[in-house]
C-alpha cells in the first residue's frame, strides 16, 4: 500500500502527475464519447420534454436556437469509462459507452430536481431549468431523463447490462433517501444536526452516484465482485471529498467560476458539512452562527456568516476531511487495481475533484 501511494505522486517515467491536465484530457474525451449517446437519447423525447433537457444540458436556449453547450464536466461518465477501461482495457471501455450515458442522465434527473427543490436559480453560468419554464415541466423533464438512461440500459445487449441498470436504479433509491434527509434536516434547529448524520446524508447523495458509476465500469469489464465493491467504496469516499470541497466552494467560492451567487448556501441557511461541524464545535463562533441560523437571512450578513463557520473551524474541519477521504478512496482502489500506472485515471479523476475551485 506504501508502494501504491508513493507511486502515485510519481510516474513510472519519474515524472510527476500534470497538475489538472490528464484528468481534464479524461473528461474532455468522456465528453466527446458520451454526448452523441446522450444527443441521441435526448433526442427521442416528445418535443416539450426534448425542449427541456436541451435546454438544461446547454446546447439549446430557451427559445430553442442552437447554444454553444456546457453540459457540464462529464464527471460520472468518465469514472464508468476509466474504470471498465483499467480493469478490462479498450475494449471494455468501448462497451460500456451506453452505461456512462445513462449514469449522466441519472445525475442530470437529479440536478433539474436539486434546483427546483433549493430553489436554485442558476445552474452552469445561466438560469435553471424551473426559473425558465416552471417547476413542473423542469420536475417532468427530470423525470423523463431517468426513464432515458433505464431505458438505454435495458436496450443495451453487454451482458453487464441487467445487473447495472439493478445496481444504478438502488443508486437512485439511494439518492432520492439522501435528498429526503437533506430537505428534512433544513426544517431542524441548527443544533439538532449531527456530523454523523451529515456525513451519512452527504454520502447518499453524492458518493453513491460516484460510486455507482465507478462499480458500473468495473461490471462493464467483467470485474469480480470483490473488485466491483471496492470501486464502489472508492468512488464513495471521492464522492465524499468532492462533496466536502464543494460545499467549502459554496460558501467561500468565486461565483465568477462557479456560476452561482457567493455564499448562496448560508443565505438559505443550508446546514452543510463546513456548518456542521462549526455548528458542534462547542466554540464561541458556534454560538453566535447558531444563532444567525436561527434567524432569516437578512442582506448584507453572508460575510458575517461565513466568518463565524471560519472562525468555527469548520473550513479547516472540511479540508482536513476531504484529505482523510481522498487517503481512504486511494486505499480502496488499491485493493482493486494494485497497479498505480493502470490506476492512474481514476486516480487523476479522484484529484481533480478534491483540488477544484468551481
Amino acid at each position: 500500500m506504501a508502494e501504491f501511494r508513493a507511486e502515485t505522486k510519481q510516474r513510472a517515467d519519474g515524472t510527476q502527475p500534470a497538475d489538472g491536465h490528464e484528468a481534464a484530457a479524461i473528461l474532455e474525451g468522456a465528453r466527446a464519447s458520451v454526448d452523441p449517446e446522450l444527443r441521441s437519447a435526448i433526442d427521442s423525447l416528445p418535443g416539450s420534454m426534448r425542449r427541456i433537457a436541451l435546454y438544461h444540458f446547454g446546447w439549446e436556449h430557451a427559445d430553442g436556437t442552437p447554444a454553444a453547450g456546457n453540459a457540464g464536466k462529464a464527471i460520472r461518465p468518465a469514472l464508468v469509462l476509466t474504470a471498465a477501461g483499467a480493469l478490462g482495457g479498450e475494449r471494455a471501455r468501448a462497451g460500456a459507452l451506453r452505461a456512462a450515458a445513462a449514469v449522466e442522465l441519472v445525475h442530470n434527473f437529479t440536478l433539474l430536481h436539486d434546483d427546483v427543490m433549493d430553489r436554485d436559480t442558476t445552474r452552469r453560468h445561466r438560469p435553471t431549468a424551473w426559473t425558465v419554464f416552471g417547476d413542473p415541466d423542469a420536475i417532468l423533464a427530470g423525470d423523463a431523463l431517468q426513464a432515458l438512461a433505464l431505458r438505454l440500459l435495458a436496450e443495451d445487449p453487454h451482458p453487464a447490462s441487467s445487473a447495472a441498470a439493478a445496481r444504478l436504479a438502488d443508486c437512485v433509491v439511494e439518492l432520492c433517501a439522501g435528498q429526503h434527509a437533506d430537505t428534512a434536516m433544513e426544517k431542524r434547529a441548527p443544533g439538532e444536526v449531527t456530523l454523523d448524520e451529515v456525513l451519512a446524508m452527504a454520502e447518499a447523495k453524492t458518493g453513491a452516484l460516484l460510486g455507482c458509476a465507478c462499480a458500473v465500469g468495473a461490471l462493464y469489464a467483467g470485474a469480480s465482485a470483490e473488485d466491483v465493491e471496492a470501486l464502489d467504496a472508492f468512488g464513495r469516499q471521492a464522492g465524499l471529498a468532492f462533496q466536502l470541497i464543494d460545499d467549502v466552494i459554496g460558501i467561500w467560492g468565486d461565483p465568477g467560476r462557479t456560476g452561482k451567487p457567493a455564499g448562496a448556501d448560508l443565505a438559505v441557511r443550508k446546514k452543510s458539512l463546513p456548518v456542521v461541524a462549526a455548528l458542534t464545535s462547542g466554540t464561541p463562533a458556534a454560538t453566535e452562527l447558531a444563532e444567525l441560523y436561527g434567524l432569516p437571512y437578512e442582506e448584507g450578513d453572508l460575510e458575517r456568516t461565513a466568518l463565524a463557520v471560519e472562525r468555527a473551524g469548520g473550513r479547516d474541519w472540511a479540508q482536513a476531511q476531504a484529505a482523510d477521504r481522498m487517503a481512504r478512496a486511494v486505499q480502496e482502489l488499491a485493493r482493486a487495481i494494485p497497479d498505480p500506472q493502470e490506476a492512474g485515471g481514476l486516480l487523476a479523476l479522484a484529484e481533480f475533484v478534491t483540488r477544484r475551485s468551481s
